[in-house]
């Protein structure tokens, strides 16, 4: 099923029904071990993936576009209730490992029998351009992770 997103002035939602037990869909988006085989937009590969899911805890990902451009980011996890839900902030690192404007974002899992949906929240943006770049973003990464996930069996 193709996501379906919905814009506020400076919010992004982003909603996807996932062919996959909710536990599993949970798993599979807060293992270090999953994620850097279907993080960033379709074409990027994972370079780094360093995270400490717990609350407090920080994570770090680097990946690498097609053009070879790598891109960093990096946030603090706020939330984890397992398996409904993931809270964290998100900031790009610039090259001089400063933070840019940082985001809330907040993935929920809801059962819906044996599919998950996923419903991914992020803001404030400090423009409409930025919120729909992130839209274009994480709608790609939606799609890898969707494909992703069925193929790891209950």
């Amino acid at each position: 099923m193709a996501a379906d997103i919905s814009t506020q002035e400076r919010e992004l939602v982003i909603t996807r029904v996932i062919d996959a037990p909710r536990g599993l869909v949970f798993k599979t988006w807060t293992q270090p071990e999953h994620i850097a085989r279907w993080w960033g937009p379709r074409g990027f590969t994972t370079i780094h993936c360093e995270m400490d899911v717990r609350v407090g805890g920080a994570y770090r990902f680097g990946m690498r576009s097609p053009q070879g451009t790598e891109h960093w980011k990096r946030g603090v996890y706020r939330e984890i209730v397992e398996p409904d839900r993931v809270v964290f902030t998100f900031a790009w690192e610039n090259a001089d490992g400063t933070l840019g404007h940082e985001l809330l974002t907040t993935v929920t899992f809801d059962e819906q029998g044996a599919r998950t949906r996923l419903t991914l929240r992020q803001a404030p943006f400090e423009t409409t351009e930025r919120r729909d770049d992130h839209g274009q973003g994480w709608t790609s990464t939606m799609e890898r992770f969707a494909e992703y996930v069925t193929t790891q069996g209950g």
